[in-house]
């Protein structure tokens, strides 16, 4: 198997990525069920830097969303579009 260096690179960003975005969720989470305090300076800072790595592509697919009340699906979205892109690079710039 091999694959072109830039593309195994951009296919590590993306699951990097990916877990950004898993982080954030879980983050969202567990300030919204009181189990961790958001007040805190050390979660109040990762929370602040993740919500800047993943709000500008959340907000673009919310735009589309239809308003689902207090359910937010477009992290769901968003690790869906991931999943493809890598899949689509991994079978495209394939070489044997």
């Amino acid at each position: 198997m091999n694959i072109n260096p830039f593309i195994e690179l951009f296919v590590a960003v993306i699951d990097l990525y990916w877990w950004v975005i898993m982080f954030s969720v879980v983050i969202s989470w567990l300030t919204s069920f009181g189990v961790v305090n958001q007040f805190n300076p050390i979660v109040a800072k990762v929370s602040e830097v993740l919500y800047k790595l993943t709000e500008p592509f959340l907000r673009r697919i919310r735009r589309y969303m239809p308003d689902l009340g207090g359910i937010d699906l477009s992290p769901i979205v968003l690790l869906l579009g991931i999943w493809f892109l890598k899949r689509v690079l991994i079978t495209y710039f394939y070489t044997y």
